[in-house]
């Protein structure tokens, strides 16, 4: 998997997006709880972008926005998904953006969610719940290159 990465536009960030997605479908997922990523980065850094190829990489077909005043959104994914066999049934895309403290996002069942093995998670504006994250959560970091450049990190 990649450590960083630049993506020229927002159709190459879904992309990317899209390829992360089918590619978590693929690997063997064997943690206790659901598999968490999540976004960290500054206001129109292509966090959303990115989501929505990751959605469709998961063969979700519904128009993904993000939950910024909702915070928190939930999909099913299809068994049809790109790679057969998975073991995920559900999709969790959650906007902490608008959240004042991180203990509001235990109020929506956030234990519950990331205890789901069937559960794959994306976490946007993470930072403001970092402390109640997974270890074992995959954090992915946008910078800004330019107007249309983002530059990519896993940690």
């Amino acid at each position: 998997m990649f450590k960083k990465l630049k993506t020229k536009n927002p159709k190459a960030t879904q992309n990317l997006g899209k390829k992360l997605a089918q590619s978590f479908l693929a690997s063997a997922h064997s943690n206790n709880g659901a598999l968490v990523i999540a976004l960290e980065g500054d206001l129109g850094g292509g966090k959303t972008t990115f989501v929505q190829g990751f959605a469709k990489g998961l063969g979700i077909e519904e128009k993904i926005l993000s939950p910024t005043f909702v915070i928190l959104k939930k999909f099913s994914i299809p068994k049809s998904a790109s790679v057969a066999g998975h073991k995920f049934k559900t999709f969790y895309h959650i906007d902490c953006y608008r959240l004042g403290n991180p203990k509001d996002i235990l109020d929506l069942g956030f234990n519950e969610i990331i205890s789901n093995p069937e559960n794959i998670v994306i976490i946007e504006w993470a930072n403001k719940i970092k402390k109640i994250l997974p270890k074992e959560t995959t954090i992915l970091k946008f910078e800004f290159v330019d107007e249309k450049t983002r530059k990519i990190v896993l940690n």
